[in-house]
């Protein structure tokens, strides 16, 4: 009783000073691995093979142990969301104002990216080979698979054990959304197995609290790993794409924030620290993915509706990625800057609008991003081994097209949150 007391009189949230202390905990071990990498890159060149091997074990563990956990959370938290819901025209807009948001944010996305590829033309004044192009090989390989048929069998599955094997997580939202439809109309008799699936969530989410701690190391690993590997001259080499680059982020970043900023108003720095650290570690690890049980968890303390969380978060992972969208753009017509090919407006706006489809067509697939760069690059008759151009430098990217991701997930979710509460308090009134 007198713990309760003395936190509430000094009004600590033990809860936030835990995730205060992770923050801490991540920023030490970024900062560890950046000064081993470099040591191992510099001062002992001949282990720099295994080292990276061995070191990248530990970011390896971290998302294992996140992706482990990621397939039942969406299974039992969109299940119970719709089942909860029970009106399933609560279920369709829902999903339609999720869809409208997304795909907007991906064209303002696409477009920031052309706008400032065009401005900057890093390509133009970046001094890199095109001689060395065979890294390319596999991702022209994976690309030239690529078709309808692939598309629809990561979009609909054909097993849910397959899919909750392989993390597809688009498929298992489309097994989620007919379960919990089904699971609606059972009434009362469907009750036993929502409660069931409620505790099971938050068992999962129980879990989260645990493995985030091995986040630290996680981010040590993947970082160590890809300084050691590259060092610190990829930065000067590729200086005026990065600069370029990230000139792009922070634009995109303005953006969202100003929206978020108009529809949240103050709450959306409230929004931001309680996203601060899923946000570090998809910086750390290049992973919006490993952050996903991590966001159910803060969005539902931010104070959004755990139906809403379950349903638009997992759709957002699928289609509202909107720094890997920036990120293709931007990354397609830098190669043909690199080869000197002429792309007159009108190309590339056709080009986004390719972009825009192919991408959501590859959801689920490994290094999605880069495939559609290839596939793009191939279809406007940019040369598709260019993409080995910007494989050196693509980590780093990564880096901060993952953390954006992992932000504009948070901001549709808690804008949705806050249009179906305003939704339901103005039903409420006009009843009154």
């Amino acid at each position: 009783m007198k713990k309760k007391v003395y936190f509430h009189a000094l009004k600590i949230d033990p809860v936030k000073n835990s995730n205060n202390k992770l923050f801490l905990a991540i920023i030490i071990a970024l900062i560890i691995g950046v000064s081993l990498g470099g040591l191992v890159h510099y001062q002992y060149p001949e282990s720099i093979p295994s080292f990276s091997q061995n070191i990248k074990l530990l970011g390896t563990i971290f998302i294992r142990l996140v992706q482990m956990i990621i397939a039942p959370l969406v299974f039992c938290t969109l299940v119970v969301g719709i089942a909860k819901m029970g009106d399933m025209k609560m279920v369709g807009r829902v999903g339609a104002k999720a869809m409208t948001w997304f795909i907007t944010a991906s064209l303002v996305s696409l477009l920031i990216g052309m706008a400032l590829v065009n401005w900057f033309a890093p390509g133009e004044s970046t001094n890199i080979s095109l001689a060395e192009t065979s890294s390319a090989a596999d991702l022209i390989n994976q690309t030239s698979a690529f078709s309808l048929e692939v598309f629809i069998n990561h979009v609909v599955p054909r097993s849910v054990f397959e899919s909750f094997a392989h993390n597809e997580i688009l498929q298992i939202v489309i097994f989620s959304i007919f379960f919990g439809v089904a699971l609606s109309t059972l009434g009362k008799e469907g009750d036993q197995i929502i409660t069931f699936l409620d505790k099971t969530s938050k068992v999962v989410l129980k879990m989260v609290g645990y493995i985030m701690w091995v986040a630290p190391l996680g981010v040590l690993g993947a970082v160590a790993s890809a300084v050691a590997n590259y060092g610190f001259e990829v930065f000067t080499l590729y200086a005026h794409y990065l600069l370029a680059f990230m000139a792009g982020i922070a634009v995109l970043w303005l953006v969202l924030l100003t929206v978020g900023y108009l529809l949240l108003g103050k709450r959306l720095w409230e929004l931001l620290q309680r996203l601060k650290t899923p946000i570090l570690i998809a910086f750390s690890t290049t992973s919006s993915e490993a952050v996903f049980p991590k966001m159910v968890e803060e969005l539902e303390a931010f104070g959004c509706s755990p139906k809403i969380v379950s349903f638009t978060l997992p759709l957002g992972y699928s289609f509202n990625l909107d720094g890997s969208m920036m990120y293709m753009t931007f990354a397609s017509l830098f190669i043909a800057q690199i080869y000197d090919i002429h792309m007159p407006i009108e190309k590339q706006l056709t080009m986004l609008l390719v972009l825009m489809l192919t991408s959501k067509g590859v959801a689920g697939v490994p290094r999605a991003s880069l495939i559609v760069i290839v596939a793009t690059c191939s279809m406007f008759g940019i040369p598709p081994e260019g993409i080995a151009l910007i494989l050196p430098i693509d980590h780093f990217c990564d880096m901060a097209r993952s953390m954006t991701n992992v932000l504009g997930n948070g901001l549709s979710t808690a804008a949705i949150d806050k249009w179906e509460s305003k939704r339901e308090e103005n039903l409420q009134t006009t009843n009154t």
